[in-house]
């Protein structure tokens, strides 16, 4: 169906089993590359909106020298906004506790920043979701942490998870990009690349 992409060897530089398995879900043949670490700070002053799509970009920089004329590269990145605070992924056990006290019997949302890049062309976008968790119990919150260690995922939680069974009440957007990829909106940015 990206037969426009048939020129391309797809990369997908994440980490993330989730995205991995998102990509996937198109039905395009693509391949992991991880380039160690990036940094995923990002300058105050950027809208919600800017900020995942600011690290994805910094994602997408540290590939540059390395992308070769017949590769296409997507690189995201993930964030929670609680309307008053970014909470990117936790760095310990209660700081992943603390976050999801936050976020429950509120509503959130989560925008994913993705880029698309080739040596002769980029294009990024985010995509916003609302989500309405219903209220969590202390106790509910620290088995989750203990038995799911969600320290890899923007805001602690992954809503394919027991916390998301119990908690997600409501979402008004798309349920993969709570995943963390867009894959609908990604398939069209494809589709126009």
């Amino acid at each position: 169906m990206l037969s426009n992409l048939d020129k391309y060897r797809i990369i997908l530089a994440s980490n993330s089993p989730r995205r991995k398995e998102l990509l996937a879900g198109l039905d395009i043949s693509f391949e992991v590359k991880v380039n160690g670490d990036v940094d995923e700070s990002y300058p105050e002053g950027l809208s919600p909106e800017e900020i995942p799509m600011y690290v994805a970009q910094k994602k997408a920089d540290a590939y540059a020298s390395f992308l070769q004329e017949d590769e296409l590269l997507i690189t995201a990145d993930t964030v929670v906004w609680t309307f008053e605070e970014i909470l990117g992924k936790p760095s310990d056990r209660e700081d992943a506790i603390k976050m999801l006290m936050k976020l429950s019997n509120r509503v959130h949302e989560v925008i994913t920043g993705v880029c698309i890049v080739t040596k002769n062309k980029s294009t990024n976008f985010s995509v916003s979701s609302a989500v309405s968790f219903g209220y969590l119990e202390l106790s509910d919150i620290e088995y989750y942490v203990d038995k799911y260690k969600p320290y890899d995922k923007a805001g602690s939680y992954g809503i394919q998870e027991w916390i998301g069974y119990i908690g997600a009440e409501a979402i008004n957007g798309s349920f993969f990009n709570v995943m963390g990829l867009p894959v609908q909106r990604l398939y069209r940015e494809l589709k126009a690349f």
